[in-house]
């Protein structure tokens, strides 16, 4: 099997002689179709920072990386633009929904700029929407909807345009706890029912227990890997605990 992503050898550094700041250091690490990858870390271990190179978003300093076999980090303009918009999902902390659009115009907006037509953007949303639970909600703007709602809207409009992958940053950050588990609990379903392949950024290890493996960052490197396999959920959270006590950071940062 062929990995969704590949990331090789990659630094990223801020500032300049003077003052200079290796976000990361070396990292390597693949993801495979399928899998649920989370990337912990405490404030200012790099894995934001991680995320933003995979996203595009930011550019690494050096080394690849590959998504779908496409070595993303040599993309511009209208090439970056179209992978942007056609191989990833991205699901927002803070939503990031357009508040003058209902949660079906959201939804439906990305699928609009790729040019699908109307019958099938209809009949891909309402799927997604039966999937996710928020057909009830399409015809309601942000601000009449629940933070778990609009979660869920943020959820299906990253996954409507079927992406390679789908990165989440913090995405219970925002949520009340029932809110956050509905909303892990839906995407375990995305990966497990519909096999989408999702990367998140968590300083949570309830949120990250989700996952079917958990990647450790310290200092921009890698520190720790540990992978679910057989383990109740509970088992796998009381494994990420003990890593996150290794890793010497304030604890409650990461409960």
């Amino acid at each position: 099997m062929e990995p969704i992503l590949s990331v090789e050898k990659i630094e990223k550094y801020y500032g300049n002689k003077s003052s200079l700041t290796k976000a990361i250091n070396n990292i390597s690490f693949e993801v495979m179709e399928g899998e649920f990858v989370a990337i912990m870390g405490s404030s200012g271990s790099g894995k934001t920072t991680l995320l933003n190179v995979i996203s595009t978003i930011d550019r690494v300093t050096s080394g690849h990386i590959y998504v779908g076999g496409d070595d993303i980090t040599k993309l511009k303009g209208n090439a970056l633009n179209k992978f942007r918009r056609e191989e990833l999902g991205f699901i927002f902390q803070d939503f990031n929904l357009l508040d003058t659009l209902t949660a079906y115009e959201n939804i439906a907006l990305s699928l609009s700029i790729q040019n699908v037509g109307a019958k099938e953007i209809d009949e891909r949303i309402k799927k997604v929407a039966t999937q996710l639970n928020i057909k009830d909600i399409l015809h309601k703007y942000p601000y009449q909807m629940s933070g778990g709602q609009k979660q869920r809207v943020a959820s299906a409009r990253a996954i409507i345009t079927k992406p390679k992958l789908v990165l989440a940053d913090e995405p219970t950050g925002a949520l009340d706890s029932k809110s956050a588990k509905m909303l892990l609990e839906r995407f375990r379903e995305l990966n497990e029912e519909l096999e989408a392949t999702i990367l998140m950024v968590t300083h949570d290890a309830f949120t990250a227990s989700y996952a079917t493996r958990v990647i450790f960052i310290k200092d921009g490197k890698i520190f720790n890997e540990i992978h679910r396999g057989n383990d109740s959920r509970k088992e796998f959270f009381d494994k990420i605990i003990d890593v996150v006590t290794l890793l010497g950071g304030d604890l409650n940062d990461a409960l």
